[in-house]
């Protein structure tokens, strides 16, 4: 039976780590200046055209869902009793996914992507053990609606010019996850002639943090022709620490894309994400989500 100790003391105010949008719009912006000059320039002199692979994009932007097979595990609790969900299977979902890149002369990319998952889950359980004329029952359930947001931005360097390239780059990467909590306990003792006794807690509690972590990422383009072409991408964050949220999130997938339209086509691929997210304060202390499945979406280059 899961132990749950229910809590009286009242929840302290959440802590808010602002997103750096400034960081992140400065990033967008000074590429496509830089760019835009670059473009000015070799418009007037044929001879600073470079040569760039046809496995790349000076610009593209994609837009489409994740359609993803989720297993979730989750821990609730404090210092004196936590409760976890196990590994479930939930049932399959679109998440949206939107992601883009921009190359600046041959070789530096510019790449970002986001998504979100929301998911709510219940889950109750019951024991019971007798020994002679004394029984004792107990009960446990536990409600969660949460709401995980992922966004990367980094800068990646391709080695080669010809129909195959490889990539290797950093940045940054942020996650904030929102957890609203409902839990309940009781337990029941039963002695014949004393009567009957019971005890039960309820818990309630609504989470938000958010973490920027450093993040890894590399990558392989390939060129079937120009309007056909493969490509494999994986990248890592990770955050370490005891405050706030703290884990890791390890994504990869492999797919190819289609162009029957010169600046648009179309992108499927295979996925899988693997989000670990701890919290050492009492409410939600462990979140672990592992996502597989197909991506699916539009692809727009310039």
């Amino acid at each position: 039976m899961p132990r749950f100790s229910p809590s009286t003391s009242s929840p302290r105010p959440l802590r808010r780590a602002g997103v750096p949008l400034a960081l992140a719009a400065s990033a967008v912006l000074l590429p496509l200046s830089a760019l835009a000059q670059q473009q000015t320039a070799m418009a007037t002199d044929p001879a600073l055209r470079p040569t760039v692979s046809p496995a790349l994009d000076r610009i593209s932007l994609s837009v489409g869902a994740f359609y993803a097979e989720p297993k979730v595990s989750a821990t609730v609790g404090n210092s004196f009793a936590s409760f976890n969900t196990g590994d479930v299977t939930a049932d399959r979902k679109a998440l949206p996914r939107i992601a883009g890149e921009i190359l600046l002369g041959d070789n530096h990319g510019i790449s970002f992507e986001a998504f979100r998952y929301s998911q709510n889950y219940a889950n109750a359980g019951t024991a019971g053990y007798t020994s002679g004329p004394f029984g004792v029952t107990g009960t446990a359930g536990l409600n969660l609606n949460f709401d995980l947001d992922v966004a990367r931005l980094g800068y990646r360097y391709w080695f080669g010019s010809g129909n195959t390239v490889f990539g290797i780059g950093a940045g940054i990467g942020y996650y904030k996850v929102k957890l609203e909590t409902n839990a309940f306990a009781a337990a029941s003792a039963n002695l014949p002639g004393l009567g009957f006794y019971g005890t039960n807690g309820n818990y309630s509690r609504q989470d938000s943090d958010d973490a920027v972590a450093p993040m890894l990422e590399v990558g392989v383009r390939h060129a079937i022709s120009p309007d056909l072409r493969l490509f494999f991408d994986a990248s890592g964050i990770r955050k370490g620490g005891s405050s706030g949220v703290h884990g890791s999130i390890y994504n990869a997938q492999l797919g190819a894309e289609w162009f029957p339209w010169r600046n648009v086509g179309v992108s499927l691929a295979y996925a899988v994400t693997d989000v670990d997210l701890k919290r050492d304060d009492p409410g939600l202390q462990g979140l672990r989500i592992k996502f597989q499945g197909p991506v699916a979406a539009v692809k727009a280059r310039f």
